[in-house]
């Protein structure tokens, strides 16, 4: 897994920041991209990295803000001329739909590939397979809000491939059944336990990615534990009236909820223009006052979640 951050300013582009958009890459557990947010000139950012469009199977959008939406017309059109013709679906508030089907139609726009859209309730479970499960919540902002607790399934441990040889196990199909955990039979007559030469599993990664929001305990619940909290930071310490005014958080309240959340890494982003150089990286110290593992991420910053 890994999180690249096309877009991490706040409401309008600036010089430094694009507007919102985040890529959760897959491609090695499922050779999928997931996108959260597709703000203004997104498909323009995607251009200066060695994304592809076509490997995006699923948008989540968190709320129906122009900085988190502005950039889904130009991206699902481009989509059909880069190579994508496999399903894409796109999660969100309920307006979503009305929003893609509008600019569908009135540009007479068609996509080469099965559009689907899922309009999302107060919370839930936004969809959930053998591999990975996505809850959502409502969160407190000025029109509905989500966010995203992205759960992978435990991975099974790894075949015990020296301890094999060293049992006298040959290459071949007969390593194929150890790693199924069934039970083999050597040419000597010994029978070998798949189970006994299996490593232990390997937890999942948990990602949660919130939308604007003020400082509230649904975000806290949807942290839970996480590898990565990916949280919005668009005042400094000290700005907490200007924050709660709209509907924002600040840094250090970000940092608060990463802590009570007791996550591993917390990744402030959704900076807003008014904070530059020295400026941006005292948000940074800000969060960092009350978590210490914290990192202010600017556009095409990418982070590894081991």
């Amino acid at each position: 897994m890994e999180l690249t951050f096309l877009g991490t300013g706040a409401g309008v582009p600036s010089r430094n920041r694009n507007v919102t958009s985040i890529m959760l890459k897959l491609l090695d557990e499922s050779n999928e991209m997931w996108m959260f947010d597709c703000g203004e000139a997104t498909q323009h950012q995607i251009l200066k990295t060695t994304l592809k469009p076509r490997k995006v199977s699923k948008v989540f959008i968190t709320h129906l803000h122009g900085d988190h939406i502005f950039g889904l017309p130009g991206f699902l059109s481009s989509r059909s001329h880069q190579g994508g013709d496999s399903l894409l679906t796109v999660y969100g508030p309920k307006g979503i739909k009305e929003y893609i089907q509008s600019f569908l139609r009135l540009t007479k726009t068609t996509l080469g590939y099965e559009l689907r859209i899922v309009e999302l309730d107060q919370e839930g479970i936004a969809f959930q397979t053998d591999q990975y499960q996505v809850i959502y919540h409502t969160l407190d902002h000025a029109i509905q809000s989500y966010g995203f607790r992205i759960v992978e399934a435990d991975q099974t441990g790894e075949l015990l491939i020296d301890k094999a040889r060293e049992d006298g196990v040959p290459n071949g199909p007969l390593l194929g059944q150890l790693k199924k955990g069934q039970i083999v039979t050597l040419e000597d007559g010994r029978q070998l336990n798949g189970l006994d030469y299996i490593g232990p599993d390997k937890k999942g990664h948990i990602v949660t990615i919130l939308g604007d929001t003020r400082y509230n305990e649904h975000a806290i619940t949807l942290a839970k534990d996480a590898d990565v909290l990916v949280h919005e930071a668009t005042f400094a310490a000290g700005e907490e009236k200007m924050a709660r005014n709209y509907f924002h958080s600040t840094a250090n309240q970000a940092g608060k909820v990463a802590k009570s959340a007791g996550v591993k890494k917390l990744v402030i982003t959704h900076i807003s223009a008014r904070y530059v150089g020295k400026a941006a990286s005292q948000l940074e110290l800000d969060a960092q006052k009350v978590f210490a593992n914290t990192q202010i991420v600017k556009d095409f910053d990418s982070i590894a979640i081991d």
